[in-house]
């Protein structure tokens, strides 16, 4: 009889903070209702259509306005973008840079489209590392201590200025996150107008076909503290290079 009293005793108690809560929530609303000059809302608002409208989902821009939206929005967030004709000139500009930054260490997605890039004679000067490629290799470790890493995107967004990068066992997401500089590279085929065009795909293959991950890279890391003081690269690369080939 004892513990029946103490247990409705403890339900009666918790109904009482309940109460309580919802009180104090009412009072904070109804502040901001009065703060606004206008009543609250007590019903939720009605939604006469569920995802995008379907203008939204109609629009699209040519493949150079896609080109030039996405240069736009990549580089107002602290990126670079080069627009280049084929993977030959992508090999060319990766070397050339990894020399005018002494970059030792690298290292890239296992990809075909890498494979086939042979950045390995590219740079003699540097140790090129194929992510995944020896299962006794510490690869984050090496990935953090890389000066460049390289990926080829699987999507790229013209209107967020967004590259869409997949994880997989050969495609590391600490490839993308941990080296100094990142080297991307968009095929443009593969560059969409709306980020819906990319998300559709996920939902076509359903839970069980998901990646690993799925990385939204709009630019170099930023981060700003309380005070809002901006510091680049504290979480991820400080420098990223969107390199649109085709």
């Amino acid at each position: 009889m004892a513990d029946h009293t103490q247990t409705q005793a403890h339900k009666d108690w918790l109904a009482q903070l309940g109460e309580a809560s919802r009180a104090k929530q009412k009072t904070f609303i109804d502040g901001i209702s009065a703060k606004l000059r206008r009543p609250r809302e007590l019903s939720p608002p009605q939604h006469p259509y569920r995802g995008a409208p379907d203008f939204w989902r109609a629009f699209e821009w040519t493949e150079q306005e896609r080109i030039e939206h996405f240069t736009a929005n990549f580089k107002s967030a602290g990126g670079h973008v080069l627009r280049l004709a084929d993977m030959d000139e992508a090999k060319r500009f990766i070397a050339d840079k990894a020399a005018e930054l002494s970059a030792k260490y690298v290292v890239r997605q296992n990809q075909p489209e890498l494979n086939a890039l042979d950045l390995e004679g590219a740079l003699p000067e540097a140790q090129v590392s194929v992510w995944n490629s020896d299962p006794e290799e510490q690869w984050k470790a090496r990935a953090a201590e890389a000066d460049f890493g390289v990926v080829v995107a699987d999507y790229a967004a013209a209107y967020t200025g967004s590259i869409t990068v997949l994880s997989s066992k050969d495609k590391g997401r600490s490839v993308s996150l941990l080296p100094t500089v990142l080297m991307a590279i968009i095929p443009l085929e593969r560059l969409k107008t709306r980020l819906g065009e990319i998300l559709i795909h996920f939902d076509e293959a359903g839970r069980e076909q998901l990646p690993a991950g799925i990385h939204f890279i709009s630019g170099p890391s930023r981060s700003a503290d309380i005070e809002n003081d901006l510091t680049i690269g504290v979480h991820g690369p400080g420098v990223v290079y969107a390199l649109i080939v085709g």
